[in-house]
């Protein structure tokens, strides 16, 4: 992993650096969240943790593993096509990153017998990429004075380039109580294998893993079905090389060094209720909620231990409102329709430019279709549309301070968002 972060002098600018990292997001979800992990879930705006038919419910729900008397294997990627727009004083700005970003979507199951099954899946849940090009903020109107006779350029600190992306390997474990129910435990296993802040003074290279958990439960009984889903939040510790590149900075004695920080994930519960009308028609209400408080502090800390800083965050949990419907067009092909209203999480108080967050729609539509009784291949597309978010603070930029939530990131945010998924289950 690569992270290129906002100077600051000494070890107290990394840590604000790596602060919006913490602080940026992916387009499909508040924070930097990816919700999308099967192509079923993409059509039905991921309204599908209730669903005791459809094996694209398993990643979202274990438990669901229980209902089906097959083993199975579906492989499917997302591709997110995300544009970023904002109006500054210097014009209107679009980002320059990259036009489209794939998701790795696999998931196992084996029944050992009509009780037990055990589940294999792997997914990217957390995820960003944004590029500024340079001069899209305001510069500061002079340098920044940082010793007696020695400065740093104006403009320094603005943010330019931002990237991360983590890797979820999921095992698990449901067990069917009886006909009604169904229960599942697992591990979530996560990897931080890339991350970009870029502010072209300062790179910190490295990689990170960590450990979390869930449980889920999915009760059937007539046309109703409720599902809940929960998994734990998770500290990844990263460990690298702080690199300090500037001459500036070099002069005043500032030196790379190796260095760990932990970058917190946050806790995440779905829960849904299901409604088949007939045999062809049923719709589902969902309600996810993510524990974005979880990212309060940032910590960067030396190679000994002590804390170099400690920045504060101040994100709040944030619910999205779900709903989706399918209909079987035919007996074998299946039409899946969603919406969600997603709340942001991200105040003015600490709004970062990295990502600009803001509540959002999503609209999305699906199919499956199944071939025979082993093979069936599924696609869904999701528009997700942001609302407008016009900035303004007046709470002044203080050079080598963090900039968020500052007049210096002043604009009118604008952001949209296609996802494509395809996916190829075969049944055993």
């Amino acid at each position: 992993m690569v992270i290129r972060g906002q100077l600051k002098p000494g070890a107290v600018l990394m840590g604000s650096a790596l602060a919006l990292l913490a602080t940026s997001r992916v387009v499909s979800a508040s924070g930097f969240a990816l919700p999308e992990l099967s192509v079923a879930g993409l059509g039905l705006s991921n309204a599908i943790v209730a669903n005791p038919q459809n094996p694209g419910a398993i990643p979202y729900n274990p438990a669901a593993m229980g209902f089906h008397d097959h083993s199975s294997l579906d492989v499917g990627m997302l591709l997110i096509n995300p544009n970023f727009e904002v109006k500054t004083a210097t014009g209107t700005h679009e980002s320059t990153g990259t036009n489209w970003i794939a998701s790795p979507l696999l998931q196992g199951v084996w029944k050992i017998d009509s009780n037990w099954g055990l589940g294999l899946g792997v997914n990217a849940p957390f995820g960003l990429e944004t590029k500024w090009e340079v001069g899209t903020f305001p510069k500061l109107s002079v340098p920044i004075s940082i010793a007696p006779g020695v400065a740093l350029p104006a403009g320094l600190q603005h943010p330019t380039q931002s990237k991360l992306e983590i890797v979820s390997v999921v095992p698990s474990v449901a067990y069917r109580v009886n006909d009604s129910l169904s229960l599942a435990a697992g591990a979530d296993y996560y990897h931080a294998r890339t991350g970009i802040l870029d502010t072209g003074v300062i790179d910190v290279s490295g990689d990170g893993n960590a450990w979390g958990w869930n449980i889920s439960a999915l009760f059937r009984e007539g046309p109703w079905s409720f599902g809940v889903s929960y998994h734990s939040s998770a500290t990844v510790g990263l460990s690298g090389d702080l690199d300090v590149s500037d001459p500036v900075l070099i002069a005043l004695g500032r030196r790379s060094q190796s260095v760990d920080l932990d970058l917190d994930l946050p806790w995440r519960l779905q829960i849904g209720a299901r409604y088949a009308f007939n045999n062809q028609l049923a719709a589902e209400f969902d309600l996810s909620r993510t524990g974005w408080s979880q990212f309060n502090k940032i910590k960067v800390k030396s190679k000994s231990g002590a804390i170099i800083t400690e920045d504060t965050n101040d994100w709040d949990d944030a619910n999205a409102y779900r709903f989706g419907v399918t209909y079987q067009i035919q007996p074998n092909t299946q039409l899946r329709l969603g919406y969600t209203y997603d709340k942001t999480g991200q105040s003015d108080a600490h709004f970062s430019a990295r990502v600009p967050d803001d509540d959002r729609h999503l609209f999305s539509i699906g199919l499956g279709h199944n071939y025979d009784n082993s093979w069936s291949v599924e696609a869904g597309y999701m528009y997700v549309m942001f609302e407008d978010r016009n900035y303004r603070s007046s709470k002044p930029y203080v050079p080598l301070q963090d900039i968020n939530g500052t007049s210096a990131i002043n604009g009118d945010y604008k952001a949209h968002a296609n996802l494509f998924g395809l996916n190829v289950r075969k049944t055993f």
